[in-house]
């Protein structure tokens, strides 16, 4: 889609759950699709409410096709049953998270296809199907993107407009499992409105999670021949303000089901220095810190671990592509596909043969279930991030973990009209 400059961001009227027809807020959200553990996350969501955001972004059922249409028949048949119910007037709506010492707070709406969106990292073409599908199907955005922007770091222009709402009583407040506090409020006035979409104009924005549904939402798009009217033509995103409030960027490890660490470890042949590293976690998790150059923590449970650095030089320059800025070819993440992951261990990226866990404890648990071994990664700066993506230099996929990360299921967007 061609440029318009900027950002635009567009009301809607949000769906959201009826508090009287479930047993908390709680109780129906969910982690983004991505960052359940399946099954296990898949079990403890469902049971934790009959009518959990988890039965429409992961619905089971034998076939891809008959899950899409499961997922679609649920959603129609909450909207009849008055468990999702629209707002009554559409508008943009300012979400805050709070945990301790950790605010992050942004402002929900359907952004144009169209604006400068900045994506960083690859994605997979399988993935993307069965997202595109989903929202074929039913017919909605389930979650919000998260996505970045670099404003001026004071309370101006839509950062104010932010702030202001969070002075006012919230539509809804909830805390999840987790311990993050959620607020949502509605900015339905005509002049907040304006100061919005008149300061996003002059942005870029840096897509810090969701990479694989904003490519669903351009295929779709492409698919709808949307014009800018189409409700096809836009996608339900989060937008943060970094200058004023900074995202966490963490690292998503590796999960190798099928190797188990010993096999690892022995099929290096002195690709890298190995060392044992002692337990618990904590501990190994800071020798991976302090360690210089390209590293990674081998763990297989919760006591063993090997930490590998110091690659060799010569394997480096062989296997990682030379096409690309230095910066890039010094990443973690793509000295591991490019070294270990395709020269020595050769697994292909299959999700039958590499899972994405983002949380260390839960990647060790299922190396351990397996048989298998974790790969424990460090986490990338913003910066970074943001430069390579400028240079248009997409990282190896799933690199970084950009958080807090929306709560799925506080509210929801649909694109048949019907809301």
């Amino acid at each position: 889609m061609t440029s318009t400059g900027g950002l635009s961001l567009h009301t809607f009227r949000g769906l959201r759950y009826a508090p009287h027809r479930v047993s908390s807020l709680t109780a129906v959200t969910s982690p983004p699709y991505d960052v359940v553990v399946r099954p296990d996350g898949v079990r403890h969501l469902e049971t934790a409410d009959p009518y959990n955001i988890v039965r429409l972004i992961l619905p089971h059922a034998i076939d891809p096709a008959t899950r899409h249409r499961k997922a679609a028949d649920t959603l129609a048949r909450w909207r009849a049953e008055g468990v999702l119910t629209p707002d009554p007037t559409p508008a943009l709506y300012v979400y805050e998270q709070r945990k301790g010492d950790v605010l992050q707070r942004g402002i929900i709406g359907a952004l144009s296809l169209d604006g400068p969106v900045l994506p960083h990292e690859d994605v997979i073409a399988e993935v993307v199907e069965d997202r595109a599908a989903l929202m074929r199907a039913a017919a909605a955005n389930f979650e919000p993107l998260l996505l970045s922007y670099r404003g001026e770091g004071t309370a101006s222009g839509a950062t104010a407009v932010i702030e202001r709402a969070t002075e006012r009583p919230p539509l809804l407040a909830t805390t999840t499992e987790d311990g993050f506090a959620h607020r949502l409020w509605a900015v339905t006035d005509p002049a907040e409105l304006a100061t919005v979409h008149a300061d996003l104009s002059a942005r870029q924005a840096l897509i810090a999670d969701g990479h694989h549904r904003w490519a669903t939402y351009q295929r779709l798009a492409a698919e709808h021949g949307a014009g800018a009217d189409s409700p096809w033509s836009s996608g339900l995103v989060l937008l943060v303000d970094t200058a004023r409030y900074p995202l966490r960027v963490r690292a998503i490890h590796r999960v190798l089901p099928h190797l188990p660490l010993e096999q690892a470890v022995a099929e290096l042949n002195g690709s890298f220095r190995v060392r044992e590293v002692p337990g618990p976690l904590p501990e190994a998790l800071a020798a991976l810190e302090e360690a210089e150059g390209n590293a990674f923590l081998l763990g297989s449970g919760p006591d063993t671990f090997r930490l590998l650095d110091r690659p060799d030089p010569e394997l480096l320059e062989r296997a990682v592509r030379r096409d690309r800025p230095e910066a890039w070819r010094r990443l973690d993440a793509t000295v591991l596909h490019s070294v270990l992951l395709d020269e020595v261990w050769r697994i292909p990226d299959r999700p039958d043969g590499i899972r994405y866990i983002h949380d260390t404890e839960a990647a060790l648990a299922q190396a351990a279930k397996h048989g298998g071994t974790a790969v424990l990664m460090r986490a990338v700066d913003e910066e970074t991030v943001r430069q390579l993506a400028a240079q248009g230099v997409t990282m190896p996929r799933k690199s970084t973990s950009f958080g807090p990360k929306p709560a799925t299921g506080l509210v929801l967007r649909t694109l048949d009209g019907d809301a």
